[in-house]
């Protein structure tokens, strides 16, 4: 399983020429060729990363007899399923419980942003060689969405793996490392569609236009916010004429590569090179990006907002033939609620999300395919059991810091069980006390929900296998 050993080599020449598809800003294209027994599965997933960090306390593990200062402001709810009880700000996700299962008991030993971005998107909880928190390196382990980009076959000339609606970028304008194909090489990056066209230097964030804040001064909304993946003939300022001048450039190229001496490398160039005019040209595709020409009752269910459209957008690739889309609930750190943490949940980050999650889960089980189609949602880490206000909180509210020892994971469909209660934390909510799972466990659920093989692999440029499951399935989910 994989890209298989004793493939082509592929001379610089053909690099050069295969770098041509970047005109079209489509590299992930540019790879070499996959497996010929990768599995054809139609399973999918959707991972919701809710970059910041989810609160336990505020979601899925509430304390509500420990002492205040654990327990937090919010009250409960109880779900549809007996005894079990979620954050009140839930409700609809309450209401849905028998459609999904939690695991309380997901550990990691870091606390740093980046870091823990880095282990969650990638499912590996160690921290590679040469890791830096300040920018993407080759040696970064490749993120789940790039292994899936990497081993799995397109389905109507769709990539296997995509990100939306845009690239996690700190506000002091960093990228953050974790969410490419690091050691796989760039070829393997995940299609990154950027739908949510806002980049703040501020601490804006939220589901606009809906429900944006600052974090400390409350409700505000960039300016003439807007919500679209262009067309991908557009997206880099091409018109169709363009495309055709891109297109007999690449007939250029072609006619220019007759000293190539290795015909297979050439064929697989030329295979390459049609599925990116496919994809430039097609129309499934673009379609499947527009969710504003969907019936405005539909919209309304996910929300008119950012966590709502993308979430929509997220159905509709799976439905056209994306394997697994990796949708970022709020820009960077949005969940990161050190402070003014209550009214920021309340008012800004749970009821967009609690009705987005909820819409989706209902919108697969209508079209059939909730079955096939798993639905993870998880942060880069946990919040500290203890509520506090740390020195220098600018609204001079409590919130709760970075806590990496346990975190809740949201679990549904693509053969989970619903109404599952999968490990548990102490009485305060900050350490796991039975069934610990780690981010290799969740990753390899991932890839068990994409009926991926334990024996699978990917190859190295130098012919090295490397291994994709580092955990194992969480076996109780199912």
């Amino acid at each position: 399983m994989g890209v298989p050993k004793n493939h082509p080599k592929i001379t610089r020449r053909t690099t050069l020429q295969a770098g041509a598809i970047g005109l079209f800003g489509m590299n992930h294209l540019s790879q070499v060729s996959h497996a010929a027994d990768s599995t054809n599965s139609t399973k999918s997933v959707i991972y919701i990363f809710l970059s910041g960090g989810l609160a336990q306390h505020e979601s899925f593990d509430p304390k509500p007899e420990a002492p205040e200062d654990v327990r937090g402001d919010f009250g409960v709810t109880s779900t549809k399923t007996p005894g079990y009880q979620i954050c009140e700000h839930w409700p609809l996700l309450a209401a849905r419980s028998d459609k999904w299962s939690v695991v309380r008991s997901l550990t990691h030993q870091w606390n740093e942003h980046s870091q823990g971005h880095h282990i969650m998107l990638t499912g590996r909880s160690q921290i590679p060689r040469g890791f830096s928190g300040s920018r993407p390196s080759e040696t970064d382990y490749p993120c789940i969405a790039s292994v899936v980009n990497g081993v799995l076959p397109r389905r109507n000339k769709l990539p296997a793996a995509a990100v939306l609606p845009e690239k996690l970028v700190h506000v002091s304008g960093r990228t953050i490392p974790g969410q490419f194909a690091g050691q796989m090489g760039s070829e393997h990056d995940p299609w990154f569609i950027e739908a949510s066209q806002f980049r703040s230097s501020s601490y804006i964030h939220g589901a606009f236009p809906e429900y944006g804040f600052h974090r400390w001064e409350g409700p505000t909304n960039p300016e003439n916010y807007k919500f679209e993946a262009p067309r991908l003939s557009l997206q880099f300022g091409l018109k169709k004429d363009q495309l055709r001048t891109r297109l007999s450039l690449l007939d250029q190229l072609d006619r220019q590569r007759r000293d190539l001496d290795e015909a297979q490398s050439v064929r697989q160039f030329d295979r390459f090179r049609q599925e990116a005019s496919n994809l430039l040209a097609g129309e499934g595709v673009h379609k499947a990006l527009d969710v504003h020409s969907i019936p405005v009752d539909l919209q309304e269910r996910y929300g008119k907002n950012s966590f709502g459209w993308s979430l929509l957008m997220a159905r509709q690739l799976v439905e056209a033939g994306v394997r697994m889309v990796q949708v970022n609930l709020g820009n960077d750190e949005s969940w990161d609620t050190h402070e003014n943490a209550f009214p920021n949940m309340k008012n800004y980050l749970l009821p967009p999300t609690d009705k987005a999650v909820a819409a989706l889960l209902d919108d697969l089980e209508d079209r059939g395919m909730l079955d096939d189609t798993m639905v993870v949602m998880a942060g880069e880490f946990g919040r500290t059991p203890k509520v506090f206000t740390f020195k220098g909180a600018k609204s001079g509210k409590p919130g709760r810091d970075h806590w990496g020892a346990v975190q809740s994971v949201f679990f549904a469909g693509g053969g989970v069980r619903g109404g599952g209660v999968i490990g548990a934390s102490d009485r305060i909510g900050g350490y796991p006390i039975s069934d610990p799972h780690t981010p290799e466990d969740m990753a390899a659920t991932m890839y068990h929900g994409l009926g991926l093989p334990a024996t699978a692999a990917w190859y190295d440029k130098f012919d090295r296998p490397h291994q994709i499951y580092h955990g194992q399935p969480i076996a109780s989910l199912f």
